[in-house]
């Protein structure tokens, strides 16, 4: 997966540090949004000739029109995301205010919501006829994403901050724990940061307590899983993973400035400060306030059991996973290749045994390998940019974290990229090499370095679309089973198939269990017709849907997605069909929403 940061900006533009939009050499023209008509270019490339001096200035108004567009998302989005999108605001024209995490109050989601209708009267200025093609793409990403908040609209109370292993209480001091010293004002910013996180959390138990009066609370299941999560982080107050790497990066930055040692002690022991004094005073108002709503939530099955819950249920879907299909396309889509993989098993059961034994197992020499193995078929990146450091989920937390996750470099530093595995995860060390497939290369990481060093506006970062990341990695995942990994054949295909199998079960769960209203006595008979599951394992699967809807969609949604349209190019392409040229195309598009991605894709095919 790919770690998410907290903003509360124009919701059109999403939350969006951590992933990745267009640039040149394409081959495409754009469909306008509101006509499906297209527009008037035939190659994309980020310069044309012939054009007019109108064009050429709307064209200039456009590029002023996303790079303000950008500053003033940065300069809103509060002292965190601006710290991880960028090492140097300066040069973006951005001044760094005074250090805050911000507020969650829903007085500023119905804000948000209301300057969405004032960003769309302003891009309706320009006609996208006359933008040049990147700025097409960007433009049609931009119009996709203010349609999709305005979807929101109204459904405020919907939101979801909290949630076992995605929500803010846990991903959060993952963020702090990585922020970086470049400078004294970044160490006095960090520790001004840890010192609101109760004021930051009292935000989202009143906004909670909104929702519970509004007969939208969660469960009192929902509520225990979450409990458990924030019981992870009553740390000790000097041994824990804070200090641990508080001091590593006090270390790190004295190599870069001179810092006395009585400096470093001042600052640990107003490190220790916060700890007692913010940090976990945090948690523990954060579980009391959260044990008191016990016995409000009224709804203990899907979204769909709140009143406007199908409603909210697809602007999720059209917000993360992204997706081209409607809900009852996505289902055939997934039953489909869910039927696909399941002829696969089938025929592969006999041949080979459950057991994984990759070659490698360390995990420097895997993502060496994997990008080794990925050459021919992935456009090349620089040397500057494929830096990376490992680094592993602190054992207290391994059992409310994902397997592994990316943590992505701000975009005018491409160096510093994070990877984390949770050794503590079932599974993650049989499964690593095709998890730093997701994660490095060619996923996560190699997507995002790929997708700095081309893009031609620093927007485009902030538009990015999880089901396009997600669907990437989880596309290329699958790819790296195929590799000269130490698997058979047999088994390669085999397990690519199970794990294709296990994402599509999943999604469709998550529709049926959200959107479609199934019971729990229905969702465990649909369990039951896929695995041999007991009684518990489907109450973990129920309540995982409930806790984290839509989830799934982005691996497995856009995964799909793109299988899809590679069988098309196969199919339409024959022996002219380059497996690197499709994937430049996906790369250089940029992870947008799907239904842009697919409007290009179409007409890249006619071009090819």
């Amino acid at each position: 997966m790919a770690f998410k940061t907290f903003r509360l900006a124009v919701a059109a533009l999403v939350l969006a540090v951590f992933i990745t939009a267009c640039q040149s050499e394409r081959i495409s023209r754009s469909l306008s949004p509101e006509t499906g008509e297209f527009y008037s270019s035939d190659v994309l490339s980020s310069t044309r000739s012939g054009h007019s001096e109108e064009e050429r200035k709307l064209q200039a108004d456009f590029d002023a029109f996303c790079t303000e567009l950008f500053r003033k998302e940065m300069e809103s989005s509060g002292t965190l995301d601006l710290h991880y999108t960028l090492l140097h605001p300066e040069n973006y024209g951005i001044d760094a205010e005074d250090a805050a995490l911000g507020t969650y109050r829903l007085s500023e989601l119905i804000k948000s919501n209301h300057e969405i209708h004032d960003l769309k009267e302003k891009l309706s200025e320009f006609d996208p006829h006359m933008l040049s093609d990147d700025q097409q793409i960007l433009y049609d990403a931009l119009f996709e994403r203010i349609e999709t908040g305005l979807m929101a609209e109204g459904l405020e109370l919907y939101d979801q901050p909290l949630a076992p292993t995605i929500g803010i209480q846990a991903q959060l001091p993952i963020l702090l724990a990585e922020y970086s010293f470049h400078s004294l004002q970044d160490v006095e910013d960090y520790l001004t940061l840890l010192s609101q996180l109760d004021s930051y959390y009292g935000d989202i138990l009143y906004f909670e307590e909104q929702k519970a009066a509004a007969g939208l609370g969660p469960s009192d299941a929902s509520i225990e899983r979450i409990l458990e999560s924030c019981q992870s982080y009553l740390i000790d107050p000097v041994n824990n993973f804070l200090t641990e790497t508080f001091e590593t990066r006090l270390n790190s930055l004295s190599t870069d400035i001179s810092l006395s040692e009585q400096q470093k002690n001042n600052f640990r022991s107003r490190h220790l400060e916060v700890i007692k004094n913010s940090f976990l005073p945090a948690y523990r108002h954060l579980i009391d306030g959260l044990s008191g709503l016990k016995g409000r939530g009224i709804n203990e099955g899907g979204l769909c059991g709140f009143r406007n819950g199908r409603r909210y249920y697809e602007y999720l879907l059209r917000s993360g996973p992204g997706l081209s299909y409607n809900i009852e396309e996505l289902k055939a889509a997934l039953s489909d290749r869910m039927q696909k993989d399941l002829e696969t098993i089938s025929s592969l059961s006999k041949k080979t045994g459950p057991d994984l034994s990759f070659r490698l197992t360390d995990p420097p020499a895997i993502l060496a390998d994997l990008q080794t193995q990925m050459s021919g078929n992935f456009p090349v990146l620089s040397e500057a940019s494929k830096k990376y450091e490992i680094r592993y989920v602190p054992t207290q937390l391994e059992s409310t974290l994902s397997p592994a996750f990316y943590l992505t470099a701000p975009l005018d530093d491409p160096t510093k990229n994070v990877i984390y595995i949770n050794n503590g995860s079932t599974g993650a060390k049989d499964e690593l090499y095709p998890t730093l497939a997701h994660e490095g290369f060619p996923g996560h990481l190699y997507q995002t370095v790929y997708f700095r060093e081309h893009t031609r506006n620093p927007l485009a970062a902030l538009l990015t679309c999880s089901g396009a990341n997600e669907g990437w990695a989880t596309y290329v995942e699958q790819l790296s089973y195929f590799y000269d990994n130490g698997l058979s054949a047999e088994t390669s295909a085999y397990q690519a198939a199970m794990r294709s199998f296990s994402l599509c079960f999943h999604s469709l769960l998550d529709i049926g269990i959200n959107y479609d209203g199934w019971s729990k006595d229905r969702a465990a008979a649909f369990v039951r017709t896929c695995f041999d599951a007991d009684d518990a394992l489907v109450e973990e699967l129920w309540q995982t849907m409930i806790d984290n809807p839509t989830n799934y969609l982005e691996y497995a949604g856009g995964y799909v997605e793109i299988l899809e349209m590679r069988e098309e190019a196969e199919k339409t392409l024959g022996n002219r069909f380059s497996a690197k040229e499709f994937h430049k195309f996906l790369l250089d598009l940029g992870p947008v929403p799907f239904s842009v991605t697919r409007k290009h894709f179409k007409l890249w095919l006619r071009q090819v």
